[in-house]
């Protein structure tokens, strides 16, 4: 089956073809991306208005590069998949009213995907990772583990209490004057400092669930900060590492105690998967690896491209669910809030077999 992948959940505007062939394998024959960075940038964050508006600009010339790079025509769809949440309303309403007029006025099914099930599902069409799996999701609006049993069968295990890990590492940046997005500046700033000359707090370590919690961790940093201001660039760089390393460390504990209650409530687990812009940073990538290991199973982590929001792991999503027969009515309402453990609850129609 052939379906095109629509994601407007944030500041992506984004839409790809993906295939699924009979034996469930992916293959990705488009994947169009604009990033609305350079929009957002002068605010030092992502405006819900100007985001949404630059959806409406986009999406129309988007979906049409992505069905010409795949050489695909509308009626050689199978299905139409969209992110109906979580995320910002502005955005899902450009996302979903998009996809469900193309369903309506081609015939095609409509399956209105959970944007986090995408990230969680991405592992299967890049690696073919069988079920269960833990699922490290970390971005900058979403901090979570995840215990990954089928589609649409999740079981969540731990998230952040507050701020997610990615939106630490924007605010971070953001009070050191680095710029936005902070997770790709604090990092490199890091590379030359000395994770050792602050002394920050590990938050939630040694507690015995799988919870983040980031803000007394960015508050402390400012603190920091302000005792050695005027910042100099070493200062910059050593409270990027001390910071970078502080994060580190907690995700190592934060990890290992949301493996060991994988292995409590759901069995042995096939892999360690990340997902979310966050999985790009190195010092986390690097110990991904060793929690993996240390828990004998292996760390899939999909390319960064794939890691960040696009609309191949929405399509992909959309394969998964429309392959089990799970399509969605056109009346789908958008949800900014959509907890992963809750999608399955969503109203769907089931295809007859056949």
């Amino acid at each position: 089956m052939m379906i095109l992948g629509i994601e407007t959940t944030c500041d992506e505007t984004a839409a790809a073809v993906v295939e699924r062939a009979e034996s469930g394998r992916g293959r990705i024959l488009s994947n169009v991306v604009l990033s609305q960075i350079s929009e957002h940038a002068a605010f030092g964050g992502v405006v819900p208005e100007i985001a949404a508006r630059a959806h409406v600009e986009a999406l129309d010339h988007i979906i049409a590069k992505a069905l010409a790079e795949a050489k695909c025509t509308y009626a050689a769809l199978d299905g139409v998949a969209v992110s109906a949440g979580p995320g910002l309303i502005g955005g899902l309403i450009v996302g979903l009213t998009t996809a469900k007029a193309i369903a309506l006025v081609h015939g095609k099914p409509l399956i209105a995907v959970n944007h986090l099930e995408a990230h969680a599902l991405t592992a299967r069409l890049t690696d073919a990772t069988d079920f269960p799996f833990c699922l490290f999701l970390a971005s900058g609006g979403h901090t979570q583990i995840l215990g990954v049993r089928g589609v649409g069968d999740c079981v969540r295990l731990g998230g952040t209490l507050d701020d997610a890990i990615g939106e630490a590492f924007d605010k971070t940046a953001k009070l050191l004057g680095l710029g936005y997005p902070g997770g790709p500046l604090v990092e490199k700033e890091a590379i030359s400092g000395d994770p050792a000359r602050f002394s920050l707090p590990r938050p939630m370590s040694g507690r015995h669930d799988a919870d983040f919690s980031l803000s007394g961790l960015k508050t402390a940093l400012r603190l920091e900060a302000e005792k050695v201001a005027p910042l100099s660039d070493q200062d910059v760089a050593d409270l990027c590492a001390s910071f970078q390393q502080a994060v580190v460390d907690v995700v190592m504990d934060r990890l290992r105690m949301g493996l060991r209650m994988f292995r409590e409530r759901i069995g042995t687990p096939n892999a360690l998967v990340c997902a979310g812009g966050v999985a790009a940073n190195q010092a986390i990538r690097k110990i991904l690896h060793r929690v993996a290991f240390e828990a004998g199973t292996q760390l899939v982590a999909p390319p960064p491209a794939l890691c960040t929001d696009n609309g191949a792991m929405v399509a992909w999503a959309g394969a998964e669910r429309l392959a089990l027969g799970r399509v969605d009515s056109l009346d789908f309402a958008p949800r900014p809030r959509w907890p992963l453990e809750e999608a399955a609850k969503a109203k769907t129609t089931t295809m007859a077999s056949g």
